[in-house]
């Protein structure tokens, strides 16, 4: 794996050291003492295809006796290893045995197609790959040999693993991996070598491999940790291969102490039946997750309801009239602010006010240093809206693509987030924009996020994304997606107009277009994915 990671210099290390976000522990160890002492907690997989209800200590010796199977196929500390899985027991297993092996973890998402595959196993240069051969309209196996055929191939790839699969010619039958006797103890490395690769999505035409040290996401477990609230257990929808997932269903449930609840696939309906079945929280994440369990005729206001007493929202920006609804259904919310590459940037925690928790992104946590600068790289005023620069104990050390980690990170170590942001007299920053999400009609700046404020509390609308549409005489100018609630027509053109009209907001900002839709494309994590959708009016408007 091609990496030159991001300098940092001794006095901010030993200030992490000296506080506490840095230790010794590595990924490994952390996860193996985490598994052991919560042994009892149930782990349990909601799947059509792959259900299993079990503990935390059937995880465990099923990847500790995986481990052996990888390092008898050849794996040792710093291979990168990667895993392309549903939300499954095997999922999770594959990543704590690479974690014990003191290999790279690599983790996939489940519904990345063959051109996303094929650069992150080349970028990473991937050693073994645990998959399945389909799921949904996934051919993984097609899609591998595929790859395999192309010019480019797959030359650093020396095995693949499958899960629930007949055996066949040039696979690994999961079960092989498991049937060798259990590791002793993790594999002791350098805690400041890579521990994970996770994988992200942007405006970017290929994903980009973000590197986290050991120290770097043990750091991070245990910041995101400390902000959470005690509560019902929540059952994880997002992929276990993508971030969110990731740190929410196999990182933070270990570190607490918690059991471990996955679905493979988002279905309403079945989520919140299984949080009646099991006494369960959900909703957790990007507000898409929350808004889909509000918006469905089966939830009930007070059985759920008391499940959901706190909910933490983040991912993207979250909309004040998201956060007003769950108030009045008497679920308390909390935003934050991060990404793969600074997971937890800012938040606030469950006994700040609510106007801190759920009218800004919260202060920055402990560690964290904050800038907003303005396009010259000065810091701005409070008040005064600029890109976010951050820096701390949890910040990755770079992309697998060393040019990106050049364009991204300055050479003391500030990652340019390219969010835009305020910060207010209390150091608590709220999101406006993203840096290339701003519209330019005519030369005057409109945010997306203040008219989608006012789109999303017309009756009826459940989702909006507000984008950049060409525009032969202005440059640009402002489209509206929405997605409506089930049976309640789309707002005309005028409607829309007229509430934003009351709300205010200047004609220029109201959008020029508006488009309904029956879903907004979005990554792994349910963040909406505006770049495609300009990319469709820029095509043909359609």
């Amino acid at each position: 794996m091609e990496w030159r990671p991001i300098s940092i210099e001794p006095t901010r290390a030993q200030r992490y050291v000296r506080g506490g976000f840095w230790d010794d522990q590595t990924l490994g160890s952390l996860l193996a003492d985490g598994l052991r002492a919560a042994g009892s907690e149930p782990f349990t997989v909601r799947s059509d295809r792959e259900p299993f209800r079990g503990r935390l200590d059937d995880v465990l010796d099923l990847a500790r006796r995986v481990a052996t199977g990888l390092r008898a196929r050849g794996m040792g500390s710093g291979d990168a290893i990667a895993f392309q899985l549903p939300n499954w027991l095997e999922a999770a297993a594959t990543f704590y045995a690479v974690a014990l092996l003191g290999g790279v973890v690599v983790p996939i998402v489940h519904f990345y197609g063959p051109k996303e595959v094929g650069y992150i196993l080349r970028r990473t240069s991937v050693k073994g790959l645990v998959t399945t051969s389909t799921f949904g309209h996934v051919d993984y196996v097609a899609n591998l040999d595929a790859l395999r055929a192309s010019e480019a191939g797959l030359p650093d790839l020396e095995w693949v693993s499958l899960v629930g699969a007949p055996s066949r010619d040039g696979y690994v039958p999961f079960a092989d991996l498991g049937h060798e006797d259990p590791i002793e103890a993790p594999v002791a490395v350098d805690p400041a070598a890579p521990a994970l690769v996770a994988y992200t999505s942007g405006t970017t035409s290929e994903p980009k491999g973000v590197v986290h040290s050991h120290r770097t996401i043990g750091a991070e477990t245990r910041q995101l940790g400390a902000m959470q609230r005690d509560g019902p257990p929540p059952l994880t929808g997002a992929p276990v291969g993508h971030a969110i997932g990731m740190l929410a269903a196999l990182l933070l449930p270990v570190h607490r102490g918690h059991g471990i609840h996955l679905i493979d696939v988002w279905d309403p309906g079945k989520v919140l039946a299984a949080m009646l079945d099991d006494d369960l929280s959900a909703g957790q994440g990007a507000t898409f997750f929350l808004t889909s369990l509000l918006d469905h005729p089966d939830f009930d206001r007070v059985r759920h309801g008391a499940l959901m007493p706190y909910i933490g929202l983040g991912g993207s920006a979250v909309p004040a009239a998201v956060t007003e609804r769950a108030r009045a259904l008497g679920i308390e919310c909390s935003r934050s602010f991060g990404s793969t590459e600074h997971p937890s940037i800012t938040g606030s925690g469950p006994d700040d006010p609510w106007d801190q928790r759920c009218l800004t992104d919260g202060a920055p946590l402990p560690g964290v240093e904050l800038r907003l600068v303005d396009d010259d790289g000065r810091d701005v005023a409070t008040g005064e809206a600029g890109e976010i620069w951050s820096r701390g104990p949890d910040c990755s050390w770079g992309y697998t693509d060393p040019a990106l980690t050049t364009s991204a990170f300055t050479d003391d170590g500030w990652y340019a987030t390219g969010d835009i942001g305020m910060l207010d007299e209390r150091g608590c920053l709220s999101i406006t924009d993203r840096k290339k999400d701003i519209i330019i009609r005519g030369g005057e700046n409109i945010s997306a996020l203040e008219v989608e404020e006012v789109l999303l509390r017309i009756p009826g609308v459940a989702e909006v994304a507000v984008v950049a549409a060409p525009d032969v005489r202005l440059g640009e100018h402002a489209a509206a997606f929405v997605r409506m609630l089930p049976d309640v027509e789309a707002p005309s053109l005028v409607a829309m107009r007229a509430a934003l009209d009351v709300a205010g907001l200047a004609r220029q900002k109201w959008p020029e277009d508006l488009y309904r839709v029956d879903a907004l494309p979005r990554t792994p994590s349910g963040k909406v994915q505006k770049f495609v959708l300009r990319d469709q009016l820029r095509s043909d408007g359609s």
